[in-house]
């Protein structure tokens, strides 16, 4: 296997465009591939493109009617009229929508390949990651589902177990949908309650199909979780179900929507921590999965201060050059960011704050939300793999000043 890194890019991507009042704007690609080459990562890695998914590809998740009809609305975005979950606020329909979509999902896929084959070690597709498209529909920003299609095309080269770690804000529930009968798919998703957030969707109880209990968890975070309680339920969950499942290819979605800058969630989760999380899944999928790791972006609406700095170090961590935290800004950036924008960048590469955790051993608190989230995912999912969920009572875990990582 190469240990070269590999970043899937093709400026055509920021055709995927919902219009100028839409939180999605497309600019944050452009503007995460500036900052990937102003820091010099470019030459760290192979930068790839590839062709669009054809039908056969996009037909291993979504129907064909479906496809059908991201077809005809991207040919006529006018008479789209909701049917499909196209032509919707979310979702409105754009010229050339098929072929964009069709476009990303192409990189995602391309980059399991590449994997799969040997090509690479860790591969990034920073525009992918649209994790709500659904088999029949479109939904919440997203048309086709990358993420699935990119799973789906490593289980017919022959996978025979893909896991999927999604840390996007929003429940990763297309991919979930996709194969929630399906044993050889583990879907984990870390994000806000669905009590208050889209797509009210990943409750804990979610764990899989009749033919596949236990191969879905879902852990739901109160609104407001901050860095000690997002880093704390990751690793109380995420590195067990992965030992336990031993992946062939780990598959990460990286949307950058937890940061408490977002302006469409509500979380409270920083730049340094999202790069923490990063950082645990490089490792993770060096320990579980013989290191072939495909990471995707996602959301993210904070398009200049937090998306492409996010997304660089994602790139960065995944080419073995990582950013310094510390590191500033380089000034061409910046310079970009205004001609682009007409917004003033972050200065440097961090939010300076200590992303540190309490680890799950050393106890759990029962009165503490983000230990009752952590445990009602552990009771409903562990036991179904053999796992201990830890229900039994135990004393209040020590407060952050004992044990912490870094």
């Amino acid at each position: 296997m190469s240990s070269r890194g590999l970043v899937m890019w093709d400026e055509a991507v920021t055709g995927y465009d919902f219009g100028p009042s839409h939180p999605m704007d497309p600019v944050r690609l452009a503007l995460t591939m500036g900052l990937v080459r102003a820091f010099g990562l470019d030459r760290e890695v192979e930068v790839r493109s590839a062709p669009p998914a054809g039908d056969s590809t996009l037909r291993l998740v979504h129907r064909e009617d479906y496809i059908a009809a991201v077809r005809g609305a991207s040919a006529e975005p006018a008479a789209a009229d909701g049917s499909y979950g196209l032509g919707t606020d979310d979702d409105p329909a754009f010229h050339g929508m098929h072929e964009a979509s069709a476009l990303i999902a192409g990189q995602s896929v391309a980059a399991a390949e590449a994997l799969w084959r040997g090509e690479a070690g860790h591969a990034v597709n920073f525009a992918g990651g649209l994790h709500h498209a659904m088999p029949g529909g479109a939904s919440g920003f997203c048309v086709y589902n990358d993420a699935a299609l990119a799973i789906a095309r490593l289980l017919e080269l022959g996978a025979e177990r893909v896991a999927y770690v999604d840390v996007d804000v929003h429940h990763g529930d297309g991919v979930q949908a996709a194969f929630w009968d399906d044993p050889r798919v583990l879907t984990v998703s870390l994000h806000e309650h669905p009590a208050t957030l889209f797509p009210q969707t990943g409750w804990p109880q979610e764990t899989g199909g009749a033919a596949a209990e236990g191969t879905a968890a879902n852990i739901a975070l109160p609104a407001g979780t901050g860095d000690e309680g997002w880093l704390r339920a990751f690793h109380a969950t995420v590195p067990e179900l992965l030992a336990d499942f031993r992946p062939q290819v780990l598959v990460t979605q990286h949307g950058a929507d937890t940061h408490f800058e977002d302006p469409l969630a509500h979380l409270a989760v920083s730049l340094d921590a999202q790069r923490a999380v990063q950082e645990a899944c490089h490792r993770l999928a060096h320990e579980h999965a013989g290191g072939r790791w495909l990471a995707l972006g996602g959301g993210g609406y904070a398009v200049v201060d937090v998306v492409p700095r996010s997304w660089t170090h994602l790139v960065g961590i995944a080419a073995h050059r990582p950013v310094d935290p510390a590191a500033a800004v380089p000034a061409s950036w910046r310079d970009e960011v205004y001609a682009r924008t007409r917004q003033l960048a972050p200065g440097r590469m961090t939010d300076g704050r200590d992303a540190t955790w309490q680890d799950w051993d050393a106890g759990y608190d029962p009165a503490d939300r983000v230990d009752q989230a952590v445990l009602a995912t552990r009771r409903a999912v562990f036991p179904l793999r053999g796992m201990l969920p830890l229900t039994g009572p135990r004393p209040p875990r020590p407060r952050p000043h004992a044990g912490r990582h870094r």
